[in-house]
């Protein structure tokens, strides 16, 4: 039985890959709907680790800041990528379509703090590069898909176990 999870999901849950159960999560709570609230700028995805064979996020990530400061320095984009890692089961599946630069789209709301490039997932999140791991990226994803539609790019990325580095005492 497969399970995907909205970010940001209004109303109602998104659901392009078909899965057979839909939540979401959102500043608003509709349990009789399967959204649990939670402010995904502070707060962590309110689910168990390796729930999810799907998480998607449309019209969604521009609207995490990339950093906070409350009531110290976070990254909170890296900390949303983070817990997308965590609710995905492995080989899940996590889908993003945003607003994109160089379109004017990707500014134009006061609400995007976070302008999204075609290099930043590839660049940051992906098991190749991994950048982000400076700033506290725990995972990997493989990149599956990325192609613009319109002012939109579409990002597919698979999760991929990633070794966590084990500490000593």
């Amino acid at each position: 039985m497969t399970k995907s999870l909205d970010l940001g999901c209004g109303p109602t849950p998104k659901n392009p890959f078909n899965a057979v159960e839909v939540f979401g999560v959102d500043v608003r709570e509709d349990l009789e709907h399967g959204i649990k609230c939670a402010d995904l700028v502070i707060e962590p995805i309110p689910w168990e680790d390796d729930s999810f064979e799907y998480v998607t996020a449309h019209d969604f990530l521009e609207h995490i800041p990339r950093i906070i400061y409350a009531p110290t320095r976070r990254n909170a984009f890296v900390e949303v990528m983070n817990e997308v890692y965590r609710v995905l089961k492995v080989g899940g599946m996590f889908m993003s379509f945003t607003p994109a630069y160089p379109n004017p789209e990707a500014f134009r709301d006061p609400t995007h703090v976070n302008i999204i490039t075609d290099q930043t997932f590839q660049a940051y999140f992906d098991n190749v590069n991994r950048w982000a791991s400076v700033y506290g990226f725990k995972g990997a994803f493989v990149i599956k898909l990325q192609e613009w539609r319109g002012p939109h790019l579409l990002t597919v990325m698979q999760k991929i176990e990633w070794p966590q580095p084990t500490t000593t005492a």
